[in-house]
């Protein structure tokens, strides 16, 4: 099957690095014109050397900078970006915390952060994908969102919650030729990941080490028995942003590696 979105515009927040830089390319490299969010400048710059590096041309990549949990720093990115086709809420902010220790300030800016934002930035550009008839929005959620861990349920309450926003918007969305999911991203290595891992394993080990302890105590269930790479969650979500998944929506698409232990979604 061939994906082609030349003629497309995405905006993934957060894609200076990890997933969101993973995606970013994957968007790239099927015809799309990017934009590369951050919230400086300067890290802008640095995810895109660091597309180009990866042989992705100059004129697919736009610079959005611009902190999204912001009114005001979302409406500076999308201004750079222009008409969006194709949104991926990516941005999202992780870590450890004992349950009875994670203070009211804690949950208020992981709900900011890992919904709100999501929220605002569906809001600004679902009505003109509407009058358009096309587009797609994509949340990159977590297996966390289903199987709430007990070193973080702040972070997993917060993907349960974008699961439920994709489906209202996607209703919001019915008949307009917009589609609205969630990606369910399970165990994935980013460089967050390898510093969270080392929070909960012995920080001495080498990392094939760690990473195979980490998943032997704590991802026991994964069917893989590894941590996903970037580019797995991103090929997932290419595939949502074409015209090939023009009946795919309101949906919950597990790239887990088999890690939630049920059928659906």
């Amino acid at each position: 099957m061939g994906i082609d979105l030349t003629g497309r515009t995405a905006f993934v927040s957060g894609s200076t690095q990890g997933i969101g830089l993973a995606i970013a390319q994957r968007l790239a490299e099927a015809g799309a014109r990017v934009a590369v969010n951050g919230r400086t400048a300067d890290r802008v710059a640095e995810g895109i050397d660091s597309l180009i590096g990866a042989g992705i041309p100059r004129d697919r990549l736009i610079d959005a900078p611009g902190d999204v949990t912001t009114d005001e720093g979302l409406a500076v990115a999308l201004d750079a970006t222009g008409d969006v086709d194709v949104l991926v809420n990516n941005l999202g902010i992780f870590g450890a915390a004992s349950a009875l220790e994670i203070t009211d300030e804690e949950w208020q800016r992981y709900w900011d952060v890992n919904v709100m934002a999501s929220v605002r930035l569906i809001r600004a550009v679902l009505p003109r994908m509407k009058e358009a008839g096309w587009g797609r929005i994509l949340n990159i959620a977590s297996d966390s969102a289903i199987v709430t861990p007990a070193e973080m349920i702040h972070y997993g309450v917060s993907k349960t919650a974008l699961l439920a926003v994709s489906r209202g918007f996607a209703k919001d969305a019915a008949g307009t030729g917009v589609t609205v999911n969630s990606v369910i991203a399970g165990p994935t290595y980013t460089e967050g990941v390898q510093d969270f891992v080392y929070q909960l394993v012995d920080s001495a080990l080498p990392w094939e080490e760690a990473e195979a302890e980490f998943m032997r105590l704590h991802r026991p269930q994964s069917l893989i028995q590894r941590l996903i790479r970037p580019e797995e969650i991103a090929n997932m979500v290419v595939y949502l942003s074409s015209p090939l998944a023009s009946a795919t929506t309101g949906g919950a698409l597990r790239v887990d590696g088999g890690y939630t232990d049920a059928i659906l979604p």
